[in-house]
């Protein structure tokens, strides 16, 4: 049986996406600094608070789900480009896509007297409609809290990345994947998993950080959880990773909408937030799209 391997912080991007096609998924040990850790408390309890519980079982009744947190958080911002996480993301899933992207930004908060999610795989945000052989996801959950066997840490069926899709876990198949807050589990969209039983008396709090190719849907929408002008003030890096770049070589032109004669057509979206070639202020686009003057920030 596959164990939930454990891996220290120095690990290569290499190794992380090398163990995810084999088991599915892994746990990176102390991969935040205390410091982060209290900046990203600070920085989103005020939402987590605010944050309504879920509707259904699938999103768990005593269960908060926090979203829009790279526009909220610049600690979250900090770890969605986490290099050790987007270079494993570069040798995983650059075999099917140009470009990747950040799919979901969520922060989950599990509440005592929650029950255990269904299992499940990521991957069927879009159906069954992806071949078996195309991994479209790398997944994160930072731990926020301590992850523990009472409070819920997320349940993990490693090695079930290979399992044929009708295929069931036993029992003795599931783990836990416990860890101190600071800790990240990563693990791939092929593989089963669910959130765990909160029997504590205090919530568990993971952040949920997602990728997936470009050429796919995003489960959350950054362009109306992070627009334009939030956007415009950050790393171009992280700018292309909610999608502000092409995903391909023709997917994500956009006409800025202006006058005849007063735009250029077709232009790429990182077109938004700076000057062409061609004559078209990128400050005198921001403002047509937005509606919005960029005060100078272009």
């Amino acid at each position: 049986m596959v164990k939930l391997k454990h891996l220290p912080s120095s690990v290569s991007p290499g190794e992380v996406a090398e163990t995810l096609r084999r088991d599915g998924a892994c746990v990176i040990d102390d991969m935040m600094s205390g410091d982060l850790l209290s900046q990203l408390r600070e920085q989103t309890m005020p939402f987590v608070e605010a944050t309504r519980m879920g509707d259904d079982d699938f999103s768990g009744r005593q269960t908060q789900r926090t979203g829009a947190l790279v526009a909220r958080s610049a600690a979250c911002r900090e770890l969605v480009t986490n290099p050790a996480i987007t270079g494993a993301c570069a040798d995983f899933l650059k075999p099917y896509c140009d470009v990747f992207q950040l799919h979901l930004t969520q922060m989950i908060t599990i509440h005592p007297g929650q029950g255990r999610q269904p299992l499940h795989r990521d991957r069927l945000a879009w159906g069954g409609f992806l071949p078996r052989e195309l991994e479209p996801q790398l997944n994160t959950i930072w731990a926020v809290t301590d992850f523990t066997a009472e409070n819920g840490a997320t349940q993990v069926v490693p090695g079930s990345n290979q399992w044929e899709p009708d295929r069931k876990p036993e029992p003795h198949e599931v783990e836990q994947a416990e860890m101190r807050a600071g800790s990240v589990l990563v693990y791939s969209g092929s593989v089963i998993h669910s959130g765990g039983e909160n029997r504590s008396d205090a919530p568990r709090m993971g952040l949920n950080l997602t990728y997936t190719v470009g050429w796919l849907r995003q489960e959350e929408n950054q362009y109306l959880s992070c627009p334009p002008e939030i956007a415009k003030d950050f790393s171009p890096e992280l700018q292309a990773l909610l999608g502000y770049s092409m995903g391909s070589y023709a997917l994500g032109y956009f006409t800025p909408p202006l006058p005849a004669g007063q735009g250029p057509e077709v232009v790429p979206p990182q077109f938004l937030f700076g000057d062409d070639a061609s004559g078209f202020g990128g400050a005198e686009i921001f403002e047509a799209v937005t509606g919005r003057a960029s005060e100078g920030a272009m």
